[in-house]
Order: C-alpha cells, then structure tokens, then sequence
C-alpha cells in the first residue's frame, strides 16, 4: 500500500492486461446487466436529464455547465471508489490470482472485438446493399447516414474504428498501465460521459451546449495522453488506407489538428467527414480492400499492445520461476 492506495506490481498489470485482451477475443462483450460501462451509461442518462435542458428553453449556461461538472465529478469519485476498493481486496492475494481477477475486471473496459465485429458487419452490408450498409453504419455513428455513397459508408466506417481503436483498446490499457484499476476505470467513465453528453446541439429532446462541456474536454484530456504517448497517433497512421494519409502526412495531420482544433480533432476523426478534413485529397475513394486493410492494421496495434502486456507479464512468470 502506497498512502494508503493499493499498489500493484507492474508485471502484475501487465499478466492482467494479458488476460483481458484474451477474454475480450474469446468471448467478447458481457451480458449488459452485469457490464459496467453500461452502468455508467445508466448513471450518466439520470444525471443528464437533470442537468441539460429541454430543447427550445432558454439556456442557463452557468448552472449548466456546474451541473455538468458535479455530475460528472460525483460519477467520477464513485468509479475510482469501487475500483479502489476492489483492488484493495486482491492486491494482498497470491500474484497468479491478482492476474486473472485484474484481468477479468479490466475486460469489460476493453472492446476490441466487438469494434472489429462492427465495421466488418458493415462492409458485409454493402456488400448486400448501399440501403443495408448505410443502416448498418446507423448502429455506429451519430450523423445523418441518408445522403452517404458507398465510398463515404466506407470511410465512416474506417473512421469509428480509428477512433475507437484508442477509445476502447490503446488509451484503457495506456491508463491500466499508469495507474492499475481506478485509472482504466476513470478513463472509460470519462469516454462514456463524452459520448452520452460531450457533442453540443440537441438530442433526444436535450441540448447539450453547456450541460456537457466538462465532460468534452475532460475526455479531450484524458484521450490526449495516449495519444500522445507513446506516439500511438502514429500507431494508428500505419493502419490508415492509403487514401487516408499521403505524402507529408504527419504534417496534414498537423495542418488539420490546427485548422480543427475543436472537439475530437485529429487523426482519428479525419475521415468520412465531407468537406472538413482533407488529409489526402489524391486519394481515391474508399474500396472493400481498404476496410480490410484497415481491420488489419487496426489488429497489429492490438498484437502490439498484447506483445508489450506479454512482456510485462513475462518478469512475473519469470520471477516465480
């Protein structure tokens, strides 16, 4: 114990992450009355309701916004106590078990699969229909999918998984990493909050200009150190299609976190957006290949991060060796 905080050993986390990124694989996603996320997502749908206000009324951006930050804060805390005092209870526990029981708190943190499940049920839509593959891209993103080619269904598809590539994979094991249980467990709440409250305008009878701005910039920051560290933007640039990133293409994507530099700016957002983000415009237009390509890639960053785990985990077995 460190001050009082549990401490786990780092080839510990390591054999742990290990396990997660196994079970995220074998069996994918728990049943959503037992998921945490999804508890997280029930909490933040209460609290949301009392702190944004209803479409058309005038705004109260002060109140607004300190209700969002209350709510938000007060989820936070009780994200970090539970997984405080859940890795109180193993940390004095024989190191293989802290392991496998770390390992199967982290997995629902985690959703690898279903991510790579997602975007290839999309191609497998186009390949039906341009109706059944714009629906399907329905299930993943927010925006208006009516008007999209094949091409755009494509590249929008390619743009979730980039995005979520860090969201639900690199920044939950980044944070596991630096500060075990609680750490993953903030970061996955603030990922949830940003979702659920983080994009202004108005949804589901509810607008969100100020009610959800703590929560935009507070995933702003905490998605930041991942990407930033270790250079895991460029990660994922080796897994972009070759009409994503052309030449030059560290300093476009610069150019663009400059020019929108708003919410979410950057590499993981930069495709299948029309007319905002033109990273390569010589490229062509998004082909069933480059969706598989992409998955590809996206899965060597996955090996990656479970090869680095592996190697944490390699100093335990090793020890006890």
């Amino acid at each position: 114990m460190l001050m009082g905080l549990p401490v786990v050993e780092p080839a510990v986390l390591g054999g742990a992450a290990l396990v997660a990124l196994g079970l995220d694989l074998a069996l994918g996603e728990p049943p959503a009355r037992v998921h945490p996320v999804v508890a997280m997502g029930r909490y933040l749908g209460a609290v949301g309701r009392r702190v944004s206000r209803a479409e058309g009324a005038a705004a109260r951006a002060a109140v607004e916004f300190w209700g969002g930050a209350l709510g938000w804060l007060l989820g936070a805390a009780g994200v970090v106590a539970i997984a405080l005092a859940l890795t109180a209870a193993v940390v004095s526990w024989d190191p293989w078990v802290q392991v496998l029981v770390l390992g199967l708190l982290l997995k629902p943190l985690l959703a690898w699969r279903m991510l790579r499940d997602e975007v290839r049920a999309v191609e497998r839509a186009l390949g039906e229909s341009l109706a059944a593959g714009r629906a399907r891209l329905a299930w993943l993103v927010s925006r208006d999918v009516a008007a999209l080619d094949a091409g755009q269904v494509r590249e929008s598809a390619i743009e979730t998984l980039a995005e979520n590539l860090n969201d639900s994979v690199v920044a939950p094991l980044f944070w596991f990493a630096v500060g075990g249980l609680p750490a993953a467990a903030l970061y996955r709440f603030a990922n949830t909050a940003d979702a659920m409250w983080g994009y202004p305008g108005a949804r589901q009878g509810r607008e969100w200009q100020w009610a959800g701005k703590w929560a935009a910039r507070a995933d702003d920051a905490l998605s930041g150190c991942p990407r930033a560290s270790p250079r895991c933007c460029s990660l994922w640039r080796g897994c972009a299609p070759a009409w994503f990133v052309g030449a030059g293409g560290d300093h476009a994507v610069a150019q663009q976190r400059l020019a929108h530099g708003g919410h979410g700016a950057g590499a993981e957002r930069a495709t299948g957006q029309a007319g905002v983000y033109t990273l390569h415009p010589g490229g062509g237009r998004a082909q069933a290949a480059d969706t598989a390509r992409a998955l590809r890639l996206a899965a060597r960053v996955v090996g990656l991060m479970a090869a680095l785990a592996a190697s944490a985990a390699a100093l335990f077995f090793g020890g006890l060796g």
